[in-house]
């Protein structure tokens, strides 16, 4: 069994940044990719970014050129920088690990921007 645990959100002001930190713990297998998807009120749970072990990276149209993702393989952790966050960034984070088949989520951590 994998559990997914996210933190870092929060209240920030538009323009500013947030880290959100995801660790994974359980039977890892390697080849894995670990991502971040967002879930706003009322509408579709979307993918924010992902990263495969090998470091390959993938964003969303909404995170392009604002957020990084980035992972420790060692530590079974995956990271988002979030900057020049916007108000529309407002959402439900979830840590997301997908690996032979199988698929498993975190709890979410909420980010809200706001003034």
């Amino acid at each position: 069994q994998v559990q997914l645990v996210e933190s870092g959100g929060g209240l920030v002001q538009p323009g500013g940044s947030l880290r959100l930190s995801c660790a994974a713990s359980g039977i890892i297998f390697s080849g894995n990719i670990m991502g971040w998807y967002r879930q706003a009120p009322g509408k579709q749970r979307e993918l924010v970014a992902d990263i495969s072990s090998g470091g390959s990276t993938g964003y969303g149209d909404s995170a392009k050129g604002r957020f990084t993702i980035s992972r420790d393989n060692a530590a079974n952790t995956v990271n988002l920088q979030m900057n020049s966050l916007k108000p529309e960034d407002t959402a439900v984070y979830y840590c997301n690990l997908r690996v032979g088949g199988m698929e498993y989520w975190g709890k979410g951590t909420p980010v809200t921007v706001s003034s």
